[in-house]
């Protein structure tokens, strides 16, 4: 029979994301009715994205992570985001198992989209992140991680390459997984930071 009103999501669509994300049914039926308010087409287009992330971040420029997400989750490279893409995106950032977490964090840091992770790739997506981090709180972060080339090069020595060397998926994923500090180092966490003023202040 499939749906017939406009405005509803697929059962199809409807069941794939209740099995891949851990959203409920109601839940996603809500998100969809708001994301056709806020898209109309259905789609997110890249500037659209920006701008929502402009909102989470009203104090930082988010615009260039923003731009480095949209790509990673643009899975056919049409420009734009759809419903399906959009939760995908939502539900690995926020709540996805590990692994999948980390699949997206690969192809995050693969800016060309080669399947290797150079040391440039890793600074440009660090020069991103720093740019969301506030200047009072980038004052709290350790001397040896408080610019974007000192954190890129700890990350690198963590992995234990050479200047011009390249990290594979596997590699990435399993030096992640022995080392979470690489895990702290190369994500945007600011509420680790605020942790930190708390303990500061007692």
């Amino acid at each position: 029979m499939g749906n017939s009103k406009s405005g509803a999501l697929s059962k199809e669509i409807l069941e794939e994301l209740q099995l891949n994300t851990k959203y409920s049914q109601d839940e996603l039926c809500t998100w969809y009715q708001t994301f056709l308010k806020e898209c109309p087409t259905g789609r997110i287009s890249k500037q659209q994205f920006e701008n929502i992330y402009a909102k989470f971040f009203p104090d930082a420029d988010p615009k260039a992570y923003a731009q480095h997400v949209f790509r990673s989750f643009d899975a056919n490279s049409d420009g734009t985001l759809d419903f399906k893409e959009y939760i995908v995106a939502l539900h690995m950032t926020s709540s996805g198992k590990t692994n999948q977490k980390l699949e997206w964090a690969f192809s995050l840091y693969d800016v060309d989209g080669n399947g290797h992770i150079s040391k440039v790739e890793v600074l440009e997506i660090v020069t991103a992140i720093f740019k969301m981090i506030s200047s009072e709180d980038q004052k709290l972060l350790s001397e040896d991680e408080n610019t974007p080339e000192k954190r890129t090069e700890k990350i690198w020595i963590y992995f234990g390459k050479k200047e011009n060397d390249k990290i594979s998926e596997g590699e990435f994923i399993q030096g992640i997984m022995k080392n979470k500090e690489i895990l702290r180092l190369i994500q945007y966490e600011p509420q680790k930071v605020k942790e930190r003023i708390k303990e500061k202040k007692h």
